[in-house]
């Protein structure tokens, strides 16, 4: 587990080499067929080397949820045992981490006449005064996402509205349905959150070189019925492009804001980090870095 940029991708392909694992994605981006550059996905020719299951397993105009996740990633750790070999689980959806280990039960169902009604609301304060009230009422959950983020916005104050309790008093709540693995939890955290910076940075510059742009008019195009609040779209970058390409600023503002949206993706990331249990916490800007998980990994097979 680890913030965007922090080297998970190369680290997991080099743990392939070396031990019996398959990787399995946990990035919430991932799944998408067709968001290439935008998300960092590994190229071919890495996934040539070591595969990943839960890549590329949905168009940008449908819907994944944690649930959903959960239910294919038990599904393949259970294949995989069976083969004999070892579950490598990478991303950064720390939600998707903690539906696995803990699971979602505990939350309801959806509710279309509340989400209509705070999408009214919305409408009227926008997205961030939508998240200052959810700060107000579940301040845990708040500091976990964007202003920007509508969808998890209001499905957390969903939540509250529907059950009368909140989203981080459910999960506290919740069976802790126990998987039926050990668990070795790896968290790449940075000793230096200003070279972080500096690699969210340098790796945006070169996302615009590769054709981002060019991506996400291709995705327009080829998805007519995608829109600005489509969840893909609200995926740090091609939100961003998705502005720019509809004229709303220039390509210097298009990089300072996706390259400052991504910083405060990474921030949050390493809030959920924090809070998580039985984690071994390791030094992503560490030179020695892999040889410390080889040795960490080896002991615990």
């Amino acid at each position: 587990m680890g913030p965007t940029a922090s080297g998970k991708t190369g680290l997991a392909v080099e743990l392939f080499k070396k031990f019996p694992v398959e990787i399995i994605s946990v990035d919430s981006a991932l799944v998408y067929r067709g968001m290439n550059i935008g998300t960092a996905k590994p190229d071919a020719a890495t996934l040539a080397i070591a595969p990943h299951h839960l890549i590329d397993i949905i168009d940008p105009t449908d819907a994944y949820s944690a649930a959903q996740f959960r239910a294919d990633a038990l599904r393949l750790m259970a294949d995989i045992t069976a083969r004999g070999k070892i579950p490598l689980l990478v991303g950064g959806t720390m939600l998707y981490f903690k539906a696995l280990q803990d699971g979602l039960s505990g939350l309801p169902e959806a509710d279309a006449a509340i989400r209509a009604r705070l999408d009214e609301d919305a409408a009227k304060v926008g997205w961030p005064g939508m998240h200052a009230r959810l700060t107000r009422i579940d301040p845990e959950t708040a500091a976990r996402l964007e202003p920007g983020d509508s969808q998890r916005i209001q499905r957390a104050l969903e939540i509250w509205q529907v059950s009368g309790q909140t989203m981080t008093a459910l999960f506290a709540k919740q069976s802790n349905e126990k998987l039926p693995y050990r668990l070795l939890k790896l968290a790449l955290v940075p000793s230096d959150r200003a070279v972080l910076h500096q690699r969210i940075a340098a790796r945006f510059d070169a996302m615009l070189e590769q054709g981002l742009l060019d991506e996400a008019a291709r995705l327009r195009k080829d998805y007519p019925s995608l829109t600005p609040d489509s969840t893909s779209m609200r995926c740090v970058g091609y939100r961003q492009a998705w502005q720019y390409l509809d004229g709303e600023f220039g390509l210097v503002e298009l990089r300072e804001k996706s390259i400052a949206a991504t910083r405060q993706l990474a921030k949050r990331q390493l809030t959920w980090l924090r809070g998580m249990d039985d984690t071994i916490e390791l030094d992503c800007l560490n030179s020695n870095l892999l040889d410390s998980i080889n040795c960490i990994i080896g002991q615990f097979i």
